[in-house]
């Protein structure tokens, strides 16, 4: 089951069902969030959920994503409750492409070091027997839910950023019952857009490079998610395909289990707040920035996974409002 989230012509919010070009409207329903809380104390799964409450058919899926209409597949009326998280190098291949963005920055041997120990732990202890904790692994923090652009609106950059680039990954989308129990409704394409010269200039800086926008979706994709995926990550520069390069996910190509990742970030009592939603990425071994590509305003950024349907597609915008030095005052 695919669903999305969008605005009707009247700007109210609705749940559909994406079936081929069109969307099927889930009825009395307007948000993902709410649906999932209603699964939740019913005891049933989000698919008997949909199809207790059925469905009328809809709007044309192509013309609501051409509008600006789709809006991310899962997130909250009250931002601050919406944690956007991700883990790093959990991808076969993501530690050489993360030394790759060091060393042409001449970085010493102790981030490298660190870098390839954290990955080497990965490798080794990434995937536990069932039910057993396994490696912890790199863990960061990107913002809250204001931090989040839809399908199709332009990524904000701020003033003294050093770089504006593209992660192509899937994410993890979440809601905690009740009972404080993290309940996963499944999957979606995501754009970790990051900061990587800031990044390049210290491992320590990885914090700072993470405060960015972001995006997820169109869709959400419920169920297990498949042990291989190949998907395209893109840059189109004035309609022209600039850098294109095909991205690798799903536990087969991965160092890490998604039970494993995702113990590692519920495990805190803090992210287990009844009502909350948490967006996690889970990493990738694909970067323009490696490959020595510089974007610039206006270029479009586009990740694609056949299985989880209409790409996610992204333009980079103009700087964010600046905080000016000084800005800080004292009550």
């Amino acid at each position: 089951m695919r669903l999305i989230q969008f605005e009707n012509v009247a700007g109210q919010r609705q749940v559909g069902l994406v079936e081929g070009e069109r969307v099927h409207v889930v009825n009395a329903t307007v948000s993902t969030r709410e649906l999932a809380l209603a699964a939740i104390r019913a005891r049933r799964t989000l698919t008997d959920e949909v199809a207790l409450r059925g469905s009328e058919v809809g709007p044309l899926y192509p013309d609501l994503l051409r509008s600006g209409s789709v809006l991310a597949p899962l997130d909250h009326e009250d931002p601050a409750h919406c944690l956007i998280s991700g883990t790093g190098l959990t991808h076969l291949g993501s530690a050489s492409t993360r030394d790759k963005m060091h060393q042409q920055a001449d970085q010493g041997e102790a981030a490298l070091t660190d870098t390839m120990r954290i990955f080497k732990w990965g490798v080794e202890g990434g995937k536990p027997e069932p039910g057993k904790v396994g490696a912890q692994p790199e863990w960061f923090y990107k913002g809250d839910g204001s931090i989040v652009v839809r399908p199709g609106a332009a990524f904000p950059v701020p003033p003294f950023a050093e770089d504006a680039g593209e992660e192509p990954e899937l994410t993890g989308l979440y809601v905690i019952g009740d009972d404080g129990q993290p309940y996963r409704l499944g999957f979606a394409l995501g754009n970790e857009f990051s900061d990587h010269v800031t990044e390049r200039r210290n491992y320590l800086y990885l914090a700072h490079s993470k405060l960015r926008f972001c995006a997820y979706g169109p869709e959400l994709r419920t169920g297990e998610l498949p042990r291989h995926l190949a998907g395209m990550s893109r840059i189109r520069r004035n309609g022209e395909v600039v850098w294109e390069k095909e991205f690798l996910s799903g536990e087969d190509n991965m160092c890490h289990s998604l039970e494993n990742l995702e113990y590692h970030h519920f495990k805190y009592a803090q992210f287990l707040r009844p009502g909350d939603v948490h967006i996690h990425y889970f990493g990738t071994a694909t970067l323009s920035f490696a490959d020595g590509i510089k974007t610039r305003p206006g270029d479009s950024f586009e990740i694609s996974v056949d299985a989880f349907g209409a790409p996610l597609i992204n333009p980079i915008g103009e700087s964010a409002a600046p905080l000016q030095p000084g800005g800080v005052r004292a009550l």
